[in-house]
């Protein structure tokens, strides 16, 4: 019989981990601590493996299911879902996941639709701000706290502005290493509010019913390029 939602969270922990079997290969894994782990069993090359899918509740019945019908399908083409999920394990750590390679590819990629004014100090704030303390790391690996750390420096510099567009520069990266499939989440996302909000500057402006009147008559008569001065201002 498979299984239910209900089922999954009513298991109860035992003094021995058990199996609570659903169907096609994939059961719920309870230890005595009460962790809950999806696992799928499957044969390959006539020897039996088993993959993990995650624990429960962040990975629900209807994700490991997706995920085990997702296997099973590579075993039906002769590939083995155990090298694959290897595989991208290993892509995680290699250098090519880099904030930094990540962050210049999708410069690359879009910077050319920039002016080239913008698009130049999009690069220089990466290069001064973020590439020298996090550019080597992996991208799934750098958490919101170490970001917030590299943009607490720009703010003590009296730079605020500077810190949120650099953390808006950030969040475009992790939009795009995740649309290709080498982050899982946008660690900036978290960091909204937690830096100050850069002070306006309020300019005066003209609330005199008479001296708005007058500026505006002032405009419609204007036909050349001579001097207008009144109510305290001056156009030419």
């Amino acid at each position: 019989m498979s299984l239910t939602n209900t089922k999954v969270l009513a298991a109860k922990p035992a003094s021995r981990p058990y199996k609570i079997t659903d169907e096609k290969g994939l059961y719920l894994f309870v230890t005595p601590k009460n962790a809950k782990y999806w696992r799928f069993k499957y044969r390959f090359d006539s020897k039996e493996h088993t993959l993990a899918f995650g624990v429960y509740p962040e990975v629900t019945l209807a994700t490991a299911r997706e995920k085990r019908d997702e296997a099973r399908k590579l075993i039906v083409n002769n590939v083995d879902p155990g090298l694959i999920k290897k595989a991208k394990l290993a892509a995680k750590t290699e250098s090519s996941n880099t904030f930094e390679v990540i962050a210049r590819e999708w410069f690359l990629k879009f910077g050319s639709n920039l002016s080239p004014s913008y698009a130049e100090k999009i690069i220089r704030r990466f290069e001064m701000f973020i590439f020298p303390w996090l550019g080597n790391r992996s991208i799934n690996e750098i958490s919101a706290p170490e970001l917030l750390a590299v943009l607490r420096r720009i703010e003590a510099n009296g730079t605020i502005e500077t810190a949120h567009r650099v953390r808006q520069h950030c969040s475009q990266v992790y939009r795009y290493a995740i649309a290709t499939g080498r982050a899982e989440r946008d660690p900036s996302r978290d960091l909204l509010g937690a830096i100050p909000a850069a002070k306006v500057r309020h300019y005066a402006s003209m609330v005199d019913p008479n001296a708005i009147g007058k500026l505006l008559l002032a405009i419609d008569g204007y036909s050349g390029i001579k001097q207008l001065s009144f109510c305290n201002f001056k156009f030419v």
